[in-house]
């Protein structure tokens, strides 16, 4: 049975004359590591801003399907131009404090993120280092804000959005205290700041003001009605360690499990799973400037010798599903024409090896033991290459070392994961380039990059999406990479946890979850 504290929901239920309190309802959440500060964007790594952005909102945030979307906003106008951003704050939105958000709480926030000595993670993405310069932000009225950018930008919205820069989240005044050191944040989020005890848990309370947006649950928009009294994120490193907690019943959440543990869990009535893809990407590398695979016949054998199909079904245990495009599958972006994808045809890959003058000489394929599914995926593939008559091996390495080869264009293959990135032009962005000045770009191709460039100014989806489509039908004629799947978020819960759904950013969500006995 729970203990009822101070802190729960007061329900007070009159029945014969006696008053009773409901017991307080603990949502308890693994985390792998314990958390690097509670200042939001400013020290911080992806276990960090799973609990903050429990606490702090901005002004937009990214949906299910990847797009940002209005959060403390109520509506977003843009210039005919494209380099003004005027923001209408909603009404009724309070602080932790319970002060009301207004303009002047936006500029406070973005003054202080603007401070080098703030050392947010994100100032470089908005000071003109990036892909955006924010030249002034000014307020005409408590509750409108306006951005004024150096140029057009497709990408302003996301990276205001971003997770890891907290989503540039409005916090109060009072979060700094009169020294101008950090306290605690005090945001708008569905739960507040209660304690941490280092290396053993962090503990938030629910909000009991919070100004709920209406709807479903919309990646980190949408409903996030915080419906338990409290949160615990308890560190646990180990996941063999974890998985036990959860089937004693000892926490109620772990985010992110192996595909292996999923499937194996998915047998147990004590535990319910819950599996999305994510926006990482998957798949073969090709350094196009090696003597053999220069040759753009070889590579488009190496694409229809593999069967996507089943190499995703041997090494995501089943749950996982086939993608041959940068863009994820979750995408706004991820259309039909991303639907078209290299067809696996043996014959065909034989034809084009003989075309291509290929003697069977030896292409070294780098994999490491670090990310499993990754490493699966080089073995499976060098089966699937073999058949066909393409003499690969593999070299597994550290993934230090694989790393370093990656950066300085060192290998022929690699089997090799990218995190993930919300916006297409972003994922597009991580592999093409020219490789002199870049030597870790994939892709090299003058066209393509100003296809990629134009991306990311114009705003018109429409317009975005054509961009879009035109570069993957060439991705698939020109092979820099066999693109193979999304990455798998699984997560686990206790079958009396209600509501909790993993989502395409990787991070836990404590809002509309219930924990019953």
């Amino acid at each position: 049975m729970r203990r009822t504290t101070s802190t729960a929901l007061a329900a007070v239920l009159m029945c014969g004359g006696l008053v009773q309190l409901a017991e307080a309802s603990t949502l308890k959440i693994q985390l792998r590591a314990d958390i690097r500060s509670i200042n939001p964007g400013v020290n911080r790594d992806a276990n960090t801003d799973g609990v903050i952005v429990q606490m702090v909102e901005g002004l937009v945030g990214y949906g299910e399907d990847a797009l940002p979307k209005p959060l403390l906003a109520e509506k977003i106008d843009i210039s005919p131009d494209g380099k003004s951003y005027t923001f209408t704050l909603r009404q009724g939105v309070k602080f932790h404090n319970g002060a009301p958000l207004t303009a002047a709480d936006v500029l406070w926030s973005w003054s202080r993120y603007m401070d080098p000595k703030t050392d947010w993670r994100c100032l470089s993405e908005f000071d003109g280092r990036g892909q955006v310069k924010v030249e002034n932000v000014t307020s005409p009225d408590a509750r409108t804000v306006v951005f004024a950018l150096d140029k057009p930008s497709a990408l302003f919205l996301s990276a205001l959005a971003r997770t890891d820069c907290a989503m540039t989240g409005i916090i109060h005044k009072d979060s700094v205290k009169a020294d101008g050191s950090f306290d605690k944040p005090i945001g708008t989020g569905p739960f507040k700041f209660a304690e941490w005890k280092r290396g053993e848990y962090i503990r938030l309370e629910r909000f009991a003001d919070y100004a709920a947006l209406p709807g479903k649950i919309d990646g980190l928009t949408g409903a996030k009605k915080p419906l338990v009294d409290e949160v615990r994120f308890l560190i646990i490193p180990d996941n063999a360690t974890a998985k036990a907690a959860l089937l004693r019943g000892d926490i109620d959440i772990v985010p992110d499990i192996a595909n292996t543990d999923i499937a194996e869990l998915k047998k147990n009535d004590k535990v319910k799973t819950s599996v999305v893809t994510s926006m990482g990407l998957v798949g073969l590398i090709i350094q196009t400037r090696d003597p053999l695979l220069q040759n753009v016949k070889l590579r488009q054998a190496i694409a229809a010798a593999i069967d996507s199909k089943e190499l995703v079904n041997a090494v995501s245990d089943g749950i996982g599903t086939p993608n041959n495009s940068i863009v994820p599958a979750l995408s706004a972006y991820y259309g039909p024409v991303q639907k078209q994808g290299w067809k696996h045809d043996p014959a065909v890959a034989k034809k084009l090896i003989a075309e291509a003058g290929y003697k069977g000489e030896k292409i070294v394929m780098l994999a490491n033991k670090r990310y499993p599914e990754s490493f699966d995926a080089a073995v499976v593939a060098q089966q699937m290459l073999q058949a066909v008559g393409i003499n690969v091996e593999i070299e597994v390495l550290e993934w230090a070392t694989q790393l370093d080869r990656y950066s300085k264009g060192n290998y022929q293959i690699q089997a090799f994961p990218y995190s993930g990135r919300m916006d297409p032009a972003l994922s597009y962005e991580s592999m093409t380039g020219p490789k002199d000045k870049q030597p870790r770009k994939l892709w090299d191709n003058p066209e393509v990059q100003a296809e990629l460039d134009k991306s990311m100014i114009v705003t018109d989806r429409a317009e975005r999406q054509k961009i879009f489509d035109g570069m993957h039908q060439r991705f698939l004629a020109e092979v820099p990479m066999v693109m193979l799947y999304n990455g798998i978020v699984g997560g686990a819960m206790s079958a009396k946890t209600k509501g909790y759904v993993s989502t395409v950013s990787s991070l836990p969500r404590a809002w509309e979850v219930t924990v019953g006995e």
